[in-house]
């Protein structure tokens, strides 16, 4: 199974020098638990519910003086949507991060969550089966 089969490719983004306040707003009208930051229009970090608490913990400014790129995550960790999902959870893993923005090159086309592997294990409980059946049957 590939990132492009569980990711969702509706991403929420967010100029740099938009507050985090504004931000946030527009995160709970989306349900969503980030957003995109863009700077010079290219992706260039990510803002999560974590560094939103982070930064008013650490500035102690008001979240409407705050713009996004202060306090996102950067630089903006990215998986390709070939990828596997297995390799975008190690990746995850690895950084210890809970999204992970899909690139082809430098366009963004979606974002997988680690919801969205949680969502997706029962579909690669089923593909790891029958690639395990098949390979019995190359055996035989």
């Amino acid at each position: 199974m590939r990132v492009r089969d569980v990711m969702s490719t509706d991403v929420l983004s967010a100029a740099a020098d938009e507050s985090v306040r504004d931000a946030v707003g527009r995160m709970l009208d989306r349900e969503t638990g980030s957003v995109v930051v863009e700077k010079d229009s290219n992706p260039a970090g990510i803002l999560t519910k974590v560094d939103v608490m982070e930064a008013g913990h650490e500035h102690d400014r008001p979240l409407s003086e705050i713009p996004v790129y202060a306090a996102a995550s950067r630089p903006l960790i990215t998986v390709e949507p070939s990828a596997t999902v297995s390799a975008a959870a190690a990746r995850m893993f690895d950084y210890g991060i809970h999204h992970l923005p899909a690139a082809d090159g430098l366009e963004l086309v979606g974002i997988v969550t680690a919801t969205d592997l949680l969502e997706a294990q029962d579909d690669l409980l089923v593909e790891a089966r029958g690639t395990d059946e098949r390979r019995d049957e190359w055996e035989d």
